[in-house]
C-alpha cells in the first residue's frame, strides 16, 4: 500500500477538507470533455498556486479505463524509470494500479519499483483530482522518470504506445510537469510560451530544441516528450494550451515565479 506522502502539504489532508478545496479548484470551470483526447500535460504544484489550471485540465479529460501518469522523479531515489504496482491511498480513498498493463509492460527500461515513488509528490497530487472526476471509475499506472533525455523519452513513449494498443480499452497518458522555476514573471511567460508551442505541434523535436536554447528549468521535461510519443504513436496531430498561469498570479510577487501550463493532446 502506498501511503500519501503530502496530504497536508500539498493539498488538504482530510476528506471534507479536501472535496472543499477541489470544488474550489473547478469553481468557474465549465467540464467539457473531448473523447479524443490521448494524453494531457498537468502541474503538480500546491493545490492553491496550480490547483485551477489543473482544473481546467481534468475538466476537459474524457472518462478512461486506465490513466497512465509520468512524473519526475524530484527525491533521486530508486530505478531510473520506475512504475508502481502498489494501491495508492489518498484521502478520498484507494486507487489501483492496472496490473495487467504493467505486466504488458516491456521492461527494457522501466523498472517495478516501489522506492521511487515513495516521497515523490509529483504523480500522488494528480489522483484526487482523477478520484474527484470520475469517482473510482478508473485505475491508474504511475511512472517515475529521473532521466529526461531525448532517447529515454522515446523509448518509454514508445513502449506506451505498444502496450496500449494491446488492450481494447480507453487510456489517457498524463505528463505531470511544472514549467519555468523561480524566474521574473515576464521571463517565465516568454520562455513557457516558446516552449508551449512546440507541444501544440506536437513537435518533440523543435521542445527539446527550445529547451535547451531557452535554459528551460521545466521539471517535467522527460514525462512530457514520453506522453508526446506515445501520443503520437497512437495517432494524436496536435496540443491546445487550455489554461497557463504562474505563481505570481496567486501570491501577487512576480519577482521570482514558477510557471503552470495545463495542455490536452488530441
Amino acid at each position: 500500500m502506498r501511503r500519501a506522502a503530502v496530504a497536508g502539504a500539498f493539498y488538504e489532508a482530510e476528506r471534507s477538507r479536501l472535496e472543499e478545496q477541489l470544488k474550489e479548484c473547478f469553481a468557474g470551470v465549465t467540464r467539457e470533455e473531448k473523447e479524443g483526447v490521448l494524453g494531457a500535460v498537468v502541474p503538480h504544484a500546491g493545490y492553491m498556486y496550480s490547483g485551477g489550471v489543473a482544473a481546467n485540465v481534468y475538466a476537459k479529460l474524457p472518462g478512461a479505463d486506465t490513466f497512465v501518469i509520468l512524473g519526475p522523479n524530484h527525491q533521486g531515489i530508486g530505478s531510473l524509470i520506475a512504475v508502481s504496482e502498489d494501491t495508492w491511498v489518498t484521502p478520498l480513498g484507494e486507487v489501483e494500479v492496472d496490473k495487467s498493463f504493467v505486466d504488458a509492460l516491456p521492461k527494457r527500461i522501466i523498472d517495478v519499483d516501489e522506492t521511487a515513488h515513495k516521497y515523490e509528490h509529483s504523480i500522488e497530487v494528480q489522483l484526487p483530482f482523477l478520484q474527484f472526476r470520475f469517482d473510482k471509475n478508473f485505475k491508474f499506472v504511475p511512472i517515475c522518470m529521473s532521466l529526461s533525455d531525448e532517447d529515454t523519452a522515446r523509448e518509454v513513449g514508445e513502449d506506451l504506445a505498444d502496450t496500449i494498443a494491446k488492450f481494447d480499452k480507453k487510456v489517457v497518458v498524463i505528463a505531470s510537469s511544472d514549467f519555468t522555476h523561480y524566474e521574473p514573471d515576464r521571463m517565465a511567460r516568454e520562455k513557457d510560451e516558446y516552449v508551449i508551442e512546440a507541444i501544440t505541434e506536437l513537435d518533440v523535436g523543435k521542445f527539446y530544441n527550445r529547451i535547451y536554447e531557452r535554459n528551460s528549468t521545466a521539471c517535467g521535461v522527460g514525462p512530457i516528450a514520453a506522453m508526446m510519443h506515445a501520443a503520437k504513436k497512437l495517432g494524436a496531430t496536435q496540443g491546445e494550451l487550455i489554461k497557463y498561469a504562474t505563481s505570481g498570479d496567486i501570491i501577487g510577487d512576480r519577482s521570482s515565479v514558477v510557471g503552470y501550463g495545463g495542455l490536452i493532446i488530441f
